[in-house]
């Protein structure tokens, strides 16, 4: 069975690129990732380093999060 991953679009930091076709796959920067599901609503893309943490919300929305090489980490905008 497929993850529950939609459609999606969204910029991490400066330079991170994540894009989700439904259902998967999950691609950072134009690369697929690895797609780690830990439940219903929580998934890990992950890719030479980088990981974008993908979580819904109580309400049905979308919450991507990232940690990368050297520390980085932060909050990523939908597109």
């Amino acid at each position: 069975m497929k993850p529950r991953i939609p459609l999606f679009n969204a910029i991490c930091g400066n330079a991170i690129e994540v894009h989700a076709n439904e259902g998967g796959p999950v691609f950072i920067n134009g690369e697929e990732t690895s797609l780690k599901k830990f439940n219903d609503n929580y998934f890990e893309a992950s890719r030479d380093g980088t990981t974008i943490s993908i979580s819904f919300n109580p309400d049905g929305s979308l919450s991507l999060s990232f940690s990368g090489p050297n520390r980085a980490n932060g909050i990523c905008t939908l597109k």
